[in-house]
């Protein structure tokens, strides 16, 4: 006697079918996705501004006289708490922001969550929303070893640097956050890329840092002037003609920098 096994197969997608592009997008039904970075993470109602009726018929004029009330408190509905308008604020300066530095949107909903555990805490009362904004995008691309410095951060802010860095401390203190340290060696890609040094000045440059690190000279210090000097060093080894003023606009950090990171760097890396 054979027994007939029976498969319980859940189905996961729409419950309608269609037989075409046109067909699928009329009959679909799903909203934007939702997002930490925006006010209500997305999942607000709209009222829309079309006055007619889900068949399409045009609305009587008593109808339409009442949508249009009610469209109107929807909309001061939208804002009317204090924290609804602190986060609009804040999110439409984290998408100025996204757009100067071109941020992946994985690094903006990581700062848009950092924004909202501040905010819980209490750490955005009595401080500039645009400040806490920048520094939270800052620990966010630490976080995610996105490679933006302080100063990215302050020109497309147009926020001091000292009142993001202050802000960004802060932040790690209050909500413990744990920040991986960003690797000197990824930003010598990114300073190299864009005034087009060779490919064996750049794996010196990385021997440099790797010794650096071994050696911990590197310590504390800042990756993206590190991996500048390192690559100073790496161009005058293999004759490459390239200035401290070169490298140090292409990394966005001072010409002093390189020189007193470099004096440590040759010391540590015997030539």
């Amino acid at each position: 006697m054979s027994h007939g096994v029976t498969e319980r197969i859940e189905e996961l997608g729409p419950e309608w079918r269609a037989f075409s592009k046109e067909e699928h997008e009329d009959r679909s039904r799903a909203g934007i996705p939702t997002s930490l970075a925006m006010h209500d993470m997305g999942l607000a109602t709209i009222i829309g501004p079309v006055d007619k009726d889900a068949s399409g018929k045009p609305l009587s004029a008593s109808m339409k006289s009442t949508i249009e009330r009610l469209r109107t408190w929807d909309s001061r509905s939208q804002v009317h708490e204090p924290v609804d308008r602190n986060f609009r604020q804040a999110f439409s300066e984290l998408n100025r922001l996204k757009d100067k530095l071109s941020i992946s949107d994985a690094v903006i909903e990581k700062a848009a969550y950092i924004y909202r555990k501040a905010l819980d805490k209490g750490l955005v009362r009595g401080r500039s929303i645009s400040a806490l904004m920048a520094s939270a995008l800052y620990a966010a691309c630490r976080d995610t070893a996105t490679p933006r410095n302080l100063k990215d951060v302050e020109q497309a802010a147009n926020i001091k640097r000292k009142d993001i860095a202050r802000c960004y401390r802060l932040l790690v203190k209050e909500l413990d956050l744990k920040m991986p340290v960003t690797d000197s060696v990824q930003c010598v890609a990114r300073i190299a890329s864009k005034i087009g040094i060779q490919e064996k000045t750049k794996r010196f440059a990385t021997k440099v840092l790797r010794t650096a690190q071994k050696n911990e000279v590197s310590a504390g210090k800042d990756p993206m002037g590190l991996a500048a000097a390192a690559l100073y060093l790496a161009c005058v080894k293999n004759g490459e003609d390239k200035t401290q003023r070169d490298i140090a606009e292409a990394a966005n950090v001072t010409e002093v920098t390189i020189r007193n990171r470099y004096k440590g760097l040759k010391d540590s890396f015997t030539i």
